[in-house]
């Protein structure tokens, strides 16, 4: 198992700075953000649409030289999208971005399922076998599988419902088995977005390691505030909301500034024999916004999960 981050959190440095780094910070993987623009947690640290050899020999020296691995190239969009030339940009990046993995020898390109707010959830069910089985086709034949995350991306609803149908076992199990039984979509596993849609981010965990299906887990924390959420319920405040996320009762930390138990579910990783990359996903509000206060906050989950991830002795090598 290795510690990683996503770059996604750092769209002030080049991938040349983001390696050396998370290097120095003691990560030992970078899952690498590949959205077409390069702002905010839109962040391109590979231009995968001119994306030739040559520089996936030159990324792959600069992972050599600091000792780190890429697990995943990562870009995430609403992949059955209302809007079909929208929808058609989105998969024409989404191959690019298995081109490229493809060419760096990259086994993971991770992204969303998406939703069709015009539609009803049935009906997207529906037509995820039609719009999302050729692209699981494209990649398999470049020997790469496509991993969905379990985010709902509620701020692509107007009232904060989920936007992305992969965010409940129910709906990784439909994922996993599109097209046939385990043929379908991997996981990556994020259990900050567990809690509060009532499911238990362990039992889930099991569940998805039991079928398999885990190919990817994101470190990110959340932090809930039950006073608020009885105030507000479930789906979060109303007057006066300022956007989606803006719940009022919870919200996301580095791993360590949460209520999220790492050693437990670590363990659980450990116990299944999981020996891929538990990558840090930073959206900390707390310690965002510059590159000094997030590096801060990337240190502060590597301090937390590394006993964990990396128990205590082991060097990377051995």
């Amino acid at each position: 198992m290795r510690l990683g981050l996503l770059t996604a959190c750092l769209p002030w440095l080049s991938l040349d700075e983001a390696a050396a780094w998370a290097s120095g910070a003691g990560y030992e993987a970078l899952e690498v953000a590949a959205w077409p623009s390069g702002r905010g947690h839109h962040t391109a640290h590979l231009d995968v649409t001119h994306f030739s050899e040559a520089d996936a020999e030159r990324v792959r020296e600069l992972m050599d030289r600091h000792g780190l691995t890429i697990p995943a190239v990562t870009y995430c969009d609403n992949n059955l999208h209302h809007d079909d030339e929208e929808r058609h940009r989105i998969h024409r990046h989404l191959r690019a971005c298995v081109d490229a993995a493809s060419t760096l020898g990259v086994p993971h390109v991770s992204t969303f399922v998406g939703r069709d707010f015009t539609r009803s959830v049935a009906e997207n069910l529906q037509r995820a076998e039609h719009l999302l089985l050729p692209l699981l086709e494209y990649a398999a034949e470049r020997g790469v599988r496509l991993l969905a995350e379990n985010c709902p991306m509620e701020g692509w609803s107007p009232d904060g419902y989920p936007g992305n149908l992969a965010y409940s076992p129910e709906l990784w199990d439909w994922m996993f088995d599109l097209g046939g039984p385990g043929s379908g979509f991997l996981l990556t596993y994020d259990p900050s977005h567990l809690p509060w849609l009532g499911i238990d981010p362990v039992a889930a965990l099991r569940h998805a390691l039991r079928r398999g299906m885990v190919a990817h887990v994101q470190a990110k924390d959340i932090e809930i505030d039950e006073q608020a959420r009885t105030r507000y319920g479930v789906f979060g405040k109303t007057v006066g909301r300022t956007g989606p996320t803006d719940v009022g009762w919870w919200g996301y930390r580095v791993p360590g500034r949460g209520s999220l138990d790492w050693n437990h579910l670590v363990d659980v990783l450990h116990r299944a024999y999981y020996d891929g990359t538990v990558a840090v996903e930073h959206e900390d509000p707390v310690w965002g916004g510059t590159l000094d206060r997030t590096t801060v906050g990337l240190r502060i989950a590597a301090d937390h999960l590394r006993p964990f991830v990396r128990p205590e002795g082991r060097r990377s090598g051995s």
